[in-house]
């Protein structure tokens, strides 16, 4: 992607932060070495505010906090402090039968990491016993497959919505918002589910993922 940009961009840039590759939606890009690391700094001292839609197997509660240390790429490696802040949107059942379940439940939630670990959201929903649709390496194939057979879903339904942070050089608090692309927002309007109105006016207003 950086190289992407390259192509568009004189100058150097730089990369703030990183998103796993098969999650969509915001990516910061520094235009100088001071603005990124300013930029930087503010992501190791937590005070960028990320928030994340996604799409989870059953219903969460309907707010709620997981303080779970988890590794690093290695699971033998170092646990470090991983904090994940949730809030349940929407829900709803599937008259699909899975396994010895002839209804299935699924919960659209906004989630805010407190931490920026590998994989985390991913990993600790999982933990949870909510794995988000689509993740191939934690989540559940059956209800993956589900999601592709009658939905038209491919992808994992993780979307990084918005990065709420202050501008390196004057101060002023942003938020940078990016809309869900054609085949999430397709679940959402198979189920039937809208966003709160401060998002969902967001995304109305960018038609296609900015970065």
């Amino acid at each position: 992607l950086i190289d992407v940009v390259r192509a568009q961009l004189p100058g150097r840039l730089h990369l703030i932060h990183r998103l796993d590759r098969a999650t969509s939606g915001v990516l910061l890009i520094g235009r100088s070495p001071e603005v990124a690391a300013t930029l930087g700094q503010q992501f190791m001292q937590r005070s960028v505010q990320k928030t994340y839609l996604a799409v989870c197997r059953g219903w969460p509660a309907e707010h709620g906090t997981l303080d779970y240390p988890l590794p690093g790429v290695r699971e033998n490696s170092e646990r470090k402090a991983a904090i994940t802040h949730w809030r349940r949107l929407q829900t709803t059942e599937v008259s699909v039968a899975v396994n010895r379940y002839p209804q299935q439940r699924y919960a659209l939630v906004e989630i805010t990491p407190e931490t920026g670990r590998y994989r985390q959201i991913r990993r600790h929903f999982a933990h949870l016993r909510h794995p988000l649709i689509g993740d191939t390496s934690h989540g559940r194939t059956e209800h993956n497959r589900l999601f592709k057979q009658y939905f038209g879903s491919h992808r994992l339904l993780l979307h990084a919505h918005s990065l709420s942070f202050d501008h390196p050089l004057t101060g002023e608090r942003l938020c940078i918002e990016a809309a869900l692309d054609a085949e999430f927002a397709s679940v959402l309007h198979t189920f039937g589910w809208l966003l709160p109105h401060a998002t969902s006016r967001a995304s109305s207003a960018l038609p296609h993922p900015q970065l």
